[in-house]
């Protein structure tokens, strides 16, 4: 089995030049490609259920079979190995290691993640591995959920189980991806699973998922070889006010607390914001936070992951219906941004990826910096000689790295691009009807196509840099 080295470029003058090293990379999730739902041990995740629930997940899809990527994993890294990708960040499933969120793995659902390491590693492609991208083990959720402090020390110890088994071949590790999701999404508004709409649930659910992260660090620095690195994943909002009122002002700052200052001040600063404990006073005391937890929560990370996709944009106001923002939608509307839109509605604006850049810059000078998401759905299809032309995707790939390259340009240390994502996929909610990927899967056939985009970013990948337009 080779190991993964460092490629170099020599980029013509005609190619805003990527810095040597960086990481070009593609990223998955489990529930969203594997499939296999009810194979090898495997039990019910909280979106097992949530998907086979009527009325929650268009057309009624479900992530039973996705793209099968259970089946097809080294079909999957020989086309990454052709794009020319030097990392591919992939999440572990928790109910496929640990199906009770309690006690021994399963060794045959650490097997599959054991081959998918040592073929990332034959192609020299550097494995990244989260730990959570939102499939809670169902019996975990029926025991409470995130909502309950148990679910945190549960989390520890599933970190640790695949860190004994892959500790010795995965260097960098993430924690969570985007818990601003699940617990907002998935325990206030409902949209994504568990499917909950309960305030103050959600607001226990953020501190619990945080001090899982922290106990889940404490476990994989005691568990991992010193260079292996640990980090956290966040989808951080570039707020901006509809208007130049103060009463806008205000909406940003109320959003700015519960989709930014919630995961960073303690993660990095070791306490929650005054003022986000001030608006949510009427849900909740805060009691759930415990003496120490804080300490474990903000102990250090090697890196932050930032996954972007569109500015919000916000101004005084209210929100109709259940919100997922609690302390905050009754305050807040939401205005759409101006300019083009992906096929998920979400405007285009690289912009917004370089504002947090420079924000995180500034506020975490001495923190390494990964591009762990960004990317569109489009409604892209194979023509009748097999081929996806994706010409939006291209451009928004390339305007967001063009901001990337500014960013780094003007002083962020911005170590690697995650393209989202590799494959078509089950896209939550959404089902299949959303495309994301520069692979192009027929869910029929799971046959993969590499659309335009594909060979556009194998480019950007071989050159290590963005061809100037």
């Amino acid at each position: 089995m080779t190991t993964t080295a460092p490629r170099t470029h020599n980029a013509p003058h005609t190619t805003l030049a990527f810095p040597e090293g960086f990481r070009w990379g593609a990223a998955t999730a489990a529930y969203q490609i594997e499939g296999a739902a009810d194979e090898d041990g495997r039990t019910p995740s909280i979106w097992d259920t949530f998907s086979r629930t009527p009325g929650k997940v268009r057309n009624g899809d479900t992530g039973d079979i996705a793209a099968d990527h259970y089946h097809r994993m080294r079909e999957d890294v020989a086309l990454m190995a052709e794009l020319g990708l030097t990392d591919y960040r992939f999440s572990v499933s928790w109910p496929r290691v640990q199906p009770t969120g309690r006690g021994p793995a399963v060794q045959k659902g650490l097997d599959f993640y054991r081959a998918l390491v040592d073929e990332l590693l034959d192609h020299r492609i550097r494995p990244v591995l989260t730990l959570y991208h939102w499939d809670l083990p169902q019996e975990l959720e029926d025991a409470g959920g995130w909502p309950v402090r148990d679910t945190a020390e549960r989390f520890a110890e599933y970190a640790g189980l695949v860190a004994d088994a892959l500790g010795d071949r995965v260097p960098l590790w993430t924690t969570l991806n985007e818990p601003w999701c699940s617990a907002f999404l998935g325990y206030a508004q409902g949209v994504h699973a568990p499917g909950r709409t309960e305030p103050e649930a959600a607001l226990r659910a953020a501190h619990h998922l945080l001090l899982g992260h922290g106990l889940a660090v404490g476990v994989l620095r005691e568990r991992l070889p010193v260079p292996a690195q640990v980090s956290l994943t966040l989808n951080l909002a570039a707020v901006r006010p509809h208007t130049g009122s103060a009463a806008d002002a205000d909406a940003v700052r109320r959003v700015d607390a519960l989709a930014n200052r919630i995961w960073l001040d303690p993660v990095f600063r070791g306490s929650y914001p005054e003022d986000l404990l001030r608006d949510t006073a009427a849900l909740t005391d805060w009691s759930f936070v415990e003496d120490g937890d804080l300490a474990v929560i903000s102990r250090p990370v090697d890196a932050l992951g930032l996954n972007y996709y569109a500015p919000t944009v916000v101004a005084a106001g209210g929100h109709a219906g259940p919100s997922p923002w609690p302390g905050a939608g009754e305050h807040v509307r939401f205005v759409p941004a101006p300019g083009p839109r992906t096929a998920m509605d979400w405007p285009v604006d690289a912009g917004g990826l370089r504002e947090l850049l420079l924000r995180l810059r500034d506020e975490l000078p001495d923190t390494p910096l990964l591009i762990t998401e960004n990317g569109a759905a489009y409604d892209d299809y194979a023509d009748p000689e097999g081929a996806v032309h994706d010409p939006e995707r291209i451009a928004y790939l390339h305007a967001h790295l063009a901001a990337v390259h500014r960013a780094i340009a003007d002083g962020a240390d911005v170590q690697g691009y995650f393209l989202w994502s590799l494959l078509d996929n089950f896209e939550w909610a959404h089902g299949y009807s959303k495309r994301f990927g520069v692979v192009h899967v027929d869910f029929a056939s799971r046959r993969r196509t590499p659309k335009d985009s594909a060979r556009w970013y194998a480019g950007v990948v071989a050159r290590g840099g963005l061809p100037v337009k």
